[in-house]
């Protein structure tokens, strides 16, 4: 295959960036995305130029690192991706990518593809945990749980922190990241002690980040690689309503 590629170039925070078009050719179909990058980058290196910029660790799926916009799409147009599993043959020979980072306030670019994700450490060190002395592991079976809120505490604990539903939302919102986080500890057990209070120290924390706020858009959902539903914003507005009327 052979790609055009227009790639977002910013050398720093505080330069005004700009798109670079590039050629790649002899791109095999079954290279992931960030594989074509490398070859991409491997290039430049040979030639003198600074390579591009961008986020990857595990390349699994899992990390929730590699999140760049791909011709308008966080993740690009293939549903329930990752950067790293979106493979080229999903694309046509002398197709003309487009690829940018995250655009949002809070998640200022530090340079090319990769932006300051530091806003969502600090919401999950508002509340995002269990600090409530529960003792060691229970035998199986002894505190009953229903399947249904079981298996909706497994959805929301698959998200991966990768930002996508802030940079496809139009408010720049990250409720569906705050809602996943609260929701998949208040369903269980262990997380009833410090329901509402987590739910009001994410939120608040959430806010003051920057981030807008949620109209249920539902593009969130669209572009969310692992398929969060938009229940889990709702649980967690119910949470965070109880909390301040306690």
């Amino acid at each position: 295959m052979n790609l055009t590629l227009r790639v977002w170039r910013q050398s720093g925070p505080s330069d005004a960036g700009r798109m670079v078009t590039y050629r790649v050719e002899d791109v095999s179909p079954d290279m992931s995305f960030l594989e074509m990058l490398d070859v991409l980058n491997e290039r430049l290196i040979l030639e003198g130029d600074d390579p591009i910029a961008f986020d990857h660790d595990c390349r699994e799926g899992i990390c929730g690192m590699c999140g760049m916009v791909i011709n308008g799409v966080a993740h690009g147009e293939q549903r329930a991706t990752t950067t790293c599993q979106l493979h080229m043959r999903h694309f046509e020979d002398g197709a003309t990518i487009t690829i940018e980072p995250w655009r949002a306030a809070p998640f200022p670019v530090v340079k090319d593809l990769v932006v300051d994700r530091s806003a969502f450490d600090r919401i999950i060190q508002a509340g995002g945990f269990v600090s409530v002395p529960a003792g060691s592991a229970p035998d199986a079976h002894s505190v009953p749980v229903r399947k249904e809120d079981a298996d909706s505490a497994f959805d929301a604990a698959t998200c991966i922190g990768c930002g996508a539903c802030v940079a496809a939302c139009p408010n720049g919102s990250a409720s569906l990241f705050t809602a996943a986080k609260i929701t998949h500890l208040s369903l269980l057990p262990q997380g009833q002690p410090e329901r509402l209070s987590r739910a009001k120290a994410m939120v608040d924390q959430m806010d003051a980040e920057g981030f807008g706020g949620c109209t249920n858009t539902g593009e969130c959902t669209a572009v969310c690689p692992k398929g969060i539903p938009l229940d889990a914003i709702a649980q967690m507005n119910s949470d965070y309503l109880k909390a301040n009327a306690k």
